[in-house]
């Protein structure tokens, strides 16, 4: 329950809540915090900030402050990964990186949460990577005082998910790429695949252990794969040999080497010929040649979500649809830009 006096009346009261304070351009943000003592100078500041009036709290039993409010949502929406103090701001708190990795956002389980009245959470897009210590969601209750009830079943929402965000670690690969294509292998053109294909494994915290070189042949291509199987990679990735020529045989010397699993084509542009499969657990990603002419394909939405520990199928490839088309900006942002952050 609310009580409600005159600010000049208000000295020896404490503040119910943090008093926000705006200047355009220079600062936004608590003047006053949550259980500050009144005193005589604070009144003209109370004043100029709009507060004619403050509230006394003398809360009911089936009622909640919106900073208890705060840590209860925080608390069950916080997954694996993700850390956050209670010491709630204008009634928000944020939710952090716990460690570097790629953010995973459970859209569904965040929907159901925010379909509560009167609380709220917002995150940053899934499979975002983050740094340690870095910003993923934030969340509130949005009135000063509210019913328990609302609280504590957005929080069993979040709950019952394992909580809403989570950030997952980049497992360390050990790749082997199959550099494939008659015209590098009889030495007709340079390769550039291999530094561009190592740049971005590199970029990821993993390393790349092998390179090989095999022409446009089946069973050339097929003995590369399992060559660096042998070798102990644990991830593969081959260029080019995946467009709609019929000379273009990575896709069969890929179920030669021995997998069983095979998905073909990304709903997303650039790297729409994008292979994904498996031997065992391996993951071999075929990447098109787009690869070479631009800076971001489907590559680099798919490969931190593989390091991150993530299997992909034929599901996951259709839902890079809904934000999977580049922009083709002159000058790349990415990854601050819209490409791939529909999923």
């Amino acid at each position: 329950m609310l009580k409600k006096i005159k600010t000049e009346d208000a000295v020896g009261t404490r503040l119910a809540h943090d008093i926000t304070e705006i200047r355009p351009g220079e600062f936004k943000g608590p003047a006053f915090r949550e259980g500050h003592e009144v005193c005589d100078a604070d009144i003209c500041h109370l004043q100029k900030l709009g507060k004619n009036h403050l509230y006394l709290i003398d809360l009911e039993a089936d009622e909640i402050h919106e900073n208890q409010a705060a840590a209860i949502l925080a608390g069950a929406l916080a997954g694996e990964g993700v850390t956050w103090e209670d010491n709630p701001r204008e009634g928000k708190i944020g939710l952090h990186a716990a460690r570097d990795g790629l953010l995973q956002v459970d859209t569904a389980a965040l929907a159901a949460f925010n379909l509560v009245e009167e609380v709220m959470c917002a995150t940053l897009h899934s499979h975002t990577l983050v740094a340690k210590g870095a910003l993923v969601a934030a969340t509130r209750a949005l009135p000063l005082v509210m019913k328990r009830a609302p609280v504590e079943r957005a929080a069993a929402i979040a709950t019952r998910h394992g909580g809403v965000v989570a950030v997952r670690p980049l497992r360390r690969a050990r790749a082997g790429l199959v550099i494939t294509g008659d015209e590098v292998f009889h030495g007709l053109i340079q390769d550039r695949f291999a530094p561009v294909l190592t740049g971005k494994i590199e970029a990821l915290g993993s390393e790349v252990t092998a390179v090989a070189f095999a022409p446009d042949e089946e069973a050339r291509i097929a003995a590369a794969i399992r060559g660096h199987l042998e070798a102990g990679c644990d991830l593969i990735l081959l260029s080019g040999g995946l467009s709609v020529d019929p000379d273009d045989v990575t896709r069969k010397a890929v179920a030669e080497a021995g997998a069983r699993e095979a998905h073909y084509g990304a709903a997303a542009l650039p790297g729409a010929m994008f292979l994904v499969a498996y031997i065992d657990d391996v993951p071999l990603l075929g990447v098109p040649a787009c690869g070479l002419h631009h800076r971001v394909t489907v590559l680099d939405l798919v490969l931190p979500r593989i390091l991150a520990g993530e299997r992909i199928g034929k599901k996951e490839l259709a839902f890079l649809g809904h934000g999977g088309l580049c922009r083709d900006c002159p000058e790349c942002t990415h990854p601050h830009c819209p490409f791939g952050k529909g999923t």
